[in-house]
């Protein structure tokens, strides 16, 4: 059973994850390097992934989730496009805007990249107890729920949902 914790502000918390990102920012460069397909830049996975998580997207919403200027997206897209990942298509609801989905390349690299990766993490996951290993899972669900909130992928509702479904 992992000790109970003091109780700790979002600062702190904060800090830790910071700390955790940046070992996980070494993970996953690890992991980068062993995908066959070649290398993602960092905006493009970003880009990748909201695309996937929406399903379609045009390039105004993908601009506000990354936080990017129109003009940044723009030529993302235009890479990304040229790179056979993503494919643009007429909206469904406006014809004078275009949405945003993988190509089946697109997807197939976030997978590759995503298998990669979790090789390296299972690997430092082997160090820990079962119960350390249910608390961080427990947290991390969390996390991700208000994660998705914060960047405009969910609703509070839908993260609710999400949350109690991942824990049933």
């Amino acid at each position: 059973m992992p000790r109970s914790l003091p109780p700790r502000n979002h600062e702190q918390v904060a800090l830790v994850a910071g700390n955790v990102s940046e070992l996980l920012q070494v993970l996953w460069g690890r992991g980068h390097e062993a995908v066959p397909s070649g290398p993602l830049s960092p905006s493009q996975l970003r880009a990748l992934t909201v695309i996937e998580g929406q399903h379609t997207v045009n390039q105004r919403a993908l601009g506000a989730a990354l936080g990017s200027r129109p003009s940044s997206i723009s030529r993302l897209c235009d890479r990304l496009e040229a790179a056979g990942l993503i494919e643009r298509c007429t909206s469904t609801t406006s014809r004078r805007e275009v949405d945003l989905r993988l190509s089946r390349r697109g997807a197939a690299a976030l997978e590759e990249l995503r298998t990669s990766r979790l090789r390296e993490i299972e690997a430092v996951l082997q160090h820990m107890s079962p119960a350390h290993l249910a608390t961080l899972a427990e947290g991390l669900e969390q996390f991700q729920a208000a994660a998705a909130v914060h960047i405009g992928l969910h609703t509070e509702d839908d993260a609710d949902g999400a949350t109690s479904a991942m824990t049933a």
